[in-house]
């Protein structure tokens, strides 16, 4: 056994295999990152209407409802790693045709559209095979320091692929070069670096489910979440909060016409959150949550609410990155509990077809959240539809506080802990004939 340092704040690098997938995950991520800011700069310039921002969103969420179920069993039947592999493939091709487009002057948005579409499928397939592969890669004692280091990791290139795109946007070079297309190509770059290093791993995660096709497999993972208050609640608390609070598909709007800070404007916008996410994070990993997690996390998720009414009422570009820093670091303790949650209180045989639920979720409130936040903003505003949805951000919070006593008295953060509290109200408790 390999030593330990004195702390077990790094505990999860110990693994060869958590280290190369992470340093994958960081450059791709990076690279959608410049890729959304390109896309959002790009359609915006070309409408000049929020509605189309939305649509945006819109596009990428579609496949994740539509193939939710087959998602799910995918990530469950076969490997893992493999599956990913194939999408992130999938996705590089896609950001190719969008770099064409860019290229050759596109004045049009469906095909767009259409695109996006595409690589929402591979998303759609990718997400619950990523999230349930990584109890894989650390020892079960690790794994809520795995998350923790997952999200750090997350928001590091949160902040470095917007402020990255911003700078790569606003290059001077050749004019049919200059924006997008270069973002584009750098985007295609790290796709390449993902596949690279995932056919490195060593981990084989083969067949989990052995059962034959059915229906009542394939829907196995919506039962189990439906019949489990503490995930059902954190789920749909994140839906609903980051649904109607969430302003990032309107960040264009704000750094053009309200903010007038242009594209590397909008770069410094959208690391905001992530800045505040990472210090966070930073300090997760070293001072973890040992008690009264599910309190804490609706406190956070009210505070997200109310950090959005303020981004959404500021005129000035610093208070305004002050506030997503705050809506960044609120969210930020709700990620590492919800995905805690979600993986200590699920069976491995079951993670892939459960994540693909969350996925939905997931998607439903950062992409279908972006056509929610751009249809609103065509009837109201941006700055009347960001007010109102951290208003509603925080309605939601206390409702759901008041409805899911069981997610609210969540204590610890241990697989134990979080089985026990799958006792439903009236004493009754989730089949083994239904996982």
């Amino acid at each position: 056994m390999p030593d330990r340092p004195p702390s077990k704040a790094a505990a999860a690098f110990l693994s060869s295999d958590f280290r190369l997938y992470q340093l994958a995950r960081v450059m791709v991520i990076i690279g959608a990152e410049a890729q959304a800011l390109a896309v959002a700069w790009q359609v915006y310039q070309i409408t000049h209407k929020a509605i189309d921002l939305g649509y945006t969103g819109l596009a990428l969420f579609l496949p994740g409802l539509l193939f939710l179920l087959p998602a799910g069993h995918a990530a469950d039947r076969f490997d893992r790693r493999r599956v990913i592999i194939l999408c992130y493939s999938l996705q590089c091709v896609c950001t190719l045709i969008l770099f064409l487009f860019a290229w050759h002057g596109l004045t049009r948005i469906w095909p767009v559209y259409t695109v996006l579409f595409l690589i929402g499928v591979g998303r759609a397939f990718s997400g619950p095979a990523s999230t349930a592969l990584i109890p894989h890669l650390v020892p079960k004692e690790d794994f809520v320091n795995a998350v923790t280091w997952g999200a750090t990791i997350f928001q590091i290139a949160n902040i470095s692929g917007p402020a990255l795109g911003g700078v790569l946007f606003t290059l001077p070079l050749h004019s049919r070069l200059a924006g997008a297309p270069i973002v584009y190509l750098f985007t295609i770059l790290t796709l390449i670096w993902f596949v690279a290093l995932m056919l490195k791993l060593t981990v084989r995660p083969g067949r989990m489910e052995h059962r034959e096709l059915s229906t009542e497999v394939i829907l196995a993972g919506i039962r189990y979440v439906s019949s489990t208050p503490i995930l059902l609640g954190s789920i749909s608390l994140d839906l609903f909060a980051v649904l109607l609070g969430g302003a990032t598909s309107l960040m264009p709007i704000f750094a053009q016409d309200i903010l007038h800070a242009g594209p590397r404007g909008l770069g410094m916008l959208r690391a905001a959150p992530a800045i505040g996410a990472l210090l966070v994070s930073f300090t997760l990993t070293w001072k973890p949550i040992r008690r009264r997690a599910g309190a804490l996390m609706f406190t956070c998720v009210g505070i997200f609410g109310a950090a959005t009414v303020l981004f959404g009422l500021s005129k000035s570009l610093p208070l305004s990155m002050l506030a997503l820093f705050v809506v960044g670091a609120s969210d930020m303790v709700s990620v590492v509990v919800r995905s805690s949650l979600l993986q200590l209180g699920t069976p491995p045989e079951m993670r892939g077809r459960v994540s693909a639920v969350n996925s939905l979720f997931l998607g439903a409130s950062n992409e279908f959240g972006e056509f929610e936040s751009g249809l609103t903003a065509q009837w109201w505003g941006a700055v009347r539809a960001v007010v109102l949805g951290g208003i509603c951000s925080m309605t939601v919070t206390g409702l759901w506080s008041v409805l899911f006593p069981k997610l609210r008295e969540v204590d610890r953060l241990d697989a134990e802990t979080l089985l026990s509290a799958r006792e439903q109200p009236g004493g009754l408790r989730v089949q083994e004939d239904q996982i």
